[in-house]
């Protein structure tokens, strides 16, 4: 799904990487035993290690090695049975230490790849180049005080797994699609949170242009954006910046951008920095990290499926669409609420009951589905009155409505109300003879060629059985006595 962008000297290719820096779900940092939630009062999650002191030893927390491994193995990619931490150096307030404790040359997952679910219904595999562990900086706060800054160094320390996806990724829509499906697979896994909003994770995204078949342009890296929306955003706002530069006469200059939400536009920040910039040299306080034989094979095999291949699944054994199955897929709760709808019901009934009724409601309402007043059982049994022709699929519509704000079961709620389906042939032949008998006019009009009047005839029969006889009967028996 390649975007072209059309220019005054042809057409573009916008070619896009990304580099996802998500936070380790774990209880305590990556080198040391402090907390690592979210929210918490400022500076009260730093220990001596976090804060630099003289002499502190950093000591790997094993369960973010796990964590690691648990993704790569997620991202279908390598898992090097040997890493080494290194030290990526470079001055802030908020880095006391004056460096990173990174990954560089032997990063802890190599090459790997994802597929990505497009808005036209196609799929798309995107490389993986490496997953590699580092620690977060702290917080730099500018706004709390008219001529200085403040640092808050609870994040400092926190364990992050840097994904660098290939350039493989070609417009916005793919980009959305990346990093939902990066997202998907880290909750699934359960190595992330993924919760932008709350920076646990966000995104670095490389942007150049070029003329289809040309070598690579110069790329600028927008720096740290923190939602899908904003990402689409900002690639739509560079992509238009760095034509018109170019096309101009000018050069797009490789360097690091901010994105300004409130500007609509990105801004420099500083050059880019190239990886001697950083003096990268393996730490002397860690060891190379070198895998336990086994340990890979047994987080292999506490590995859930996989958002990929339930979605692929769903499509072999319940036969849904491509789009019914990522959108049941998009979270592992829903996943599995869907498999609960089904038991012995219809699959793709059951589909379109999640998907258009309760999924529908639920987002007008901006609830969540674990928030839902109809339970996956409730909404099985609706679907099984639908099935065995007790209601029809307009009376279930009614049901639903009073699931939702009652949470009685469908059951009850047909009992109460009387709203079983009129099947009996002899009863709802009776009310047609007496319709066709009150309408002579239409009768005759119908039978000289005005075939839209089947479906007064079909009304009127709705009518006088309050909604209740079965539709297909109605039509059935009309047809015939209409003939």
């Amino acid at each position: 799904m390649s975007a072209l962008i059309k220019g005054e000297t042809g057409e573009w290719e916008i070619v896009i990487g990304m580099e996802i820096h998500a936070q380790v779900t774990a209880q305590s940092k990556l080198f040391s035993g402090s907390a690592a939630d979210f929210g918490a009062e400022q500076n009260t999650q730093v220990s001596f290690v976090d804060a630099a002191m003289p002499g502190m030893l950093p000591v790997l927390n094993k369960v973010c090695v796990e964590q690691a491994v648990k993704t790569g193995l997620g991202l279908n990619a390598v898992i090097n049975k040997t890493s080494i931490f290194a030290r990526k150096n470079y001055f802030y307030a908020d880095l006391p230490q004056g460096y990173q404790i990174s990954q560089f040359e032997d990063p802890i997952v190599g090459l790997g790849k994802i597929e990505i679910d497009l808005p036209d219904g196609t799929t798309k595999d995107i490389g993986i180049t490496r997953l590699h562990l580092e620690q977060d900086a702290g917080k730099s706060i500018h706004d709390q005080h008219p001529t200085k800054s403040f640092v808050d160094l609870n994040r400092s320390g926190c364990a992050l797994m840097e994904i660098v996806s290939e350039p493989d990724i070609r417009g916005p829509e793919e980009a959305a699609a990346y990093i939902n499906k990066i997202r998907m697979i880290l909750r699934y896994l359960e190595t992330c949170d993924g919760n932008m909003d709350e920076g646990s994770m966000r995104a670095d995204v490389n942007i150049s242009v070029r003329h289809p078949g040309d070598e690579l342009g110069t790329r600028a890296e927008i720096k740290n954006v923190n939602s899908v929306k904003a990402i689409g955003q900002a690639i739509d706002f560079e992509v238009a910046r760095q034509i018109e530069l170019i096309e101009g006469g000018g050069d797009v200059v490789q360097e690091t951008r901010l994105w300004d939400p409130v500007k609509m536009e990105t801004r420099s920040m500083r050059s880019k920095e190239e990886a001697h910039d950083y003096r990268y040299f393996p730490d002397p306080d860690l060891l190379p990290l070198v895998l336990e034989d086994g340990l890979i094979e047994k987080i292999k095999a506490t590995l859930p499926e996989l958002p990929d291949e339930k979605k692929h699944r769903f499509m072999k054994d319940y036969g849904l669409s491509l789009y019914d199955s990522s959108v049941l897929i998009a979270e592992k709760s829903r996943a599995e609420y869907f498999e609960n709808v089904i038991n012995d019901n219809d699959p793709k009934l059951s589909a379109n009951w999640v998907i258009n009724e309760l999924l529908g409601i639920l987002n007008k309402e901006s609830k969540a589905l674990e928030d839902s007043p109809i339970s996956a059982e409730q909404l099985g049994g609706l679907i099984a009155l639908i099935t065995d022709d007790t209601i029809s699929g307009k009376i279930a519509k009614e049901v639903f409505a009073e699931m939702y704000t009652s949470g009685k079961d469908a059951a009850v709620i047909v009992d109460e109300k009387g709203l079983k389906q009129v099947t009996d042939t002899g009863a709802i032949d009776a009310i047609i003879d007496k319709v066709i008998e009150a309408n002579p006019d239409n009768v005759e009009k119908y039978k000289g060629g005005k075939d839209k009047l089947f479906g007064f005839f079909v009304g009127q029969v709705m009518k006088e059985t309050g909604g209740k006889a079965n539709p297909k009967i109605v039509n059935d028996l009309l047809k015939k006595k209409l003939s």
